[in-house]
């Protein structure tokens, strides 16, 4: 998606009959019954169907894969060369190819094991330190180590390209979940080999700096970040406040992080007596940072992001009149904007044109799929 956002042209390869399995993972639906979820993150690109299986579908891959600058591939390692679209299967015919694998545990040790995103928050540490203190374990809310694993092949993807242009040459990429969920513990590790001093759940707080969280509001919560020295003494003067200037306790930030505990139980027995809203403006016009948590309906409707049109409606692909509503980019070129072009595509409904532009005559593609080979959405609606 990242990739296709940026204006690479992407070919997804699907199952015939079934196709990516989050076609079905809903609710919500449309009336077609393709999930909501895909059609978000599938958008701009396109979908052929062949079965990995059969000689006649792998030999349509194969010239895919002779014409493709990346290849993108999500299975556990091996299977790509059981069917012969392995690393050095594909180079021998492209040697300017980048093959991009995303695996749960990388290759070699662990390789067997699956990659699910909630069993590597659990092996990568995030789960001990998500959550509040002395609580049950808990994930990060959206499948980071998927999203961030993504992010890493997209951008070595790209650097790999960057260094083809140089060299000619293309190169494997080996990026996995495990490792790609590890590396958020910066802060954590730093602490861990400098101290050896296991890292516990902080809640909201920060590992290094207080106040920096969330604090009870009369009606709800209100997050601050008063780390800086000047940020420290706005905070203080604008919640009335000006004694824990003069509290030894609270001197330092050193000092105001080991002395946490009271110092929020302070500052809360302030904001209780006001509101979210009356807190926002007056930290805000004291130029304190601090925000409001936000659900995904406020956020969904937030002014800025509106103002920025972050969010955009995408053609539906059975119906052009249907809008699919897509969050955006957060990458903005002043050149080449991100592209914004449609939803997710039905199975196979790009399965002709791209054997055509991968050099298939006309009477070979209608072989093909008279043969089964490269389903349309037609065929595959009938098939189910």
């Amino acid at each position: 998606m990242v990739l296709g956002d940026l204006g690479a042209e992407v070919v997804k390869v699907e199952r015939p009959g079934v196709g990516d399995e989050t076609r079905t993972w809903g609710p919500p639906f449309d009336p077609d019954g393709e999930a909501a979820y895909f059609l978000s993150v599938n958008r701009n690109k396109r979908s052929i169907a062949l079965d990995l299986t059969l000689s006649e579908d792998l030999a349509v891959a194969r010239s895919l894969a002779r014409q493709a600058d990346v290849v993108v591939e999500n299975f556990r390692p091996g299977l790509m060369e059981r069917h012969g679209l392995g690393y050095e299967d594909l180079r021998s015919e492209n040697p300017r190819l980048i093959f991009c694998s995303i695996t749960g545990f990388g290759h070699g040790e662990g390789a067997k094991l699956p990659g699910y995103d909630l069993l590597v928050q659990a092996l990568g540490g995030l789960m001990s330190i998500t959550g509040q203190p002395g609580g049950d374990p808990v994930k990060v809310g959206v499948p980071m180590c998927d999203l961030v694993c993504a992010l890493y092949g997209a951008l070595a993807a790209v650097s790999a390209l960057h260094v083809r242009d140089r060299t000619g040459e293309g190169q494997r990429i080996d990026v996995s979940l495990f490792e790609a969920g590890v590396s958020f513990s910066v802060w954590e590790a730093g602490r861990y080999f400098a101290t050896g001093e296991i890292p516990q759940p902080q809640g909201s707080a920060h590992q290094a700096n207080a106040p920096y969280q969330a604090v009870r509001t009369q009606d709800g919560w209100i997050t601050i970040g008063a780390t800086t020295e000047r940020n420290w003494t706005a905070f203080c003067a604008a919640l009335d406040l000006s004694s824990l200037l003069e509290d030894p306790r609270y001197g330092t930030t050193n000092s105001r992080l080991a002395n946490r505990d009271s110092l929020i139980e302070t500052i809360e027995q302030r904001t209780t007596g006001g509101t979210t809203a009356h807190w926002t403006e007056v930290l805000e016009a004291a130029g304190v940072p601090c925000a409001p948590i936000q659900n995904y309906a406020q956020v969904y409707s937030d002014p800025h992001l509106l103002a920025r049109d972050y969010f955009w409606d995408a053609p539906h692909p059975r119906d052009a009149t249907e809008q699919v509503r897509q969050l955006g980019s957060p990458m903005r070129f002043s050149a080449t904007p991100a592209r914004r072009e449609a939803a997710g595509p039905l199975l196979g409904q790009h399965s002709e044109a791209v054997l055509r532009e991968i050099g298939f005559t006309e009477q070979e593609i209608s072989s093909l799929l008279a043969e089964g080979v490269a389903q349309t959405p037609q065929e595959d609606v009938a098939s189910r």
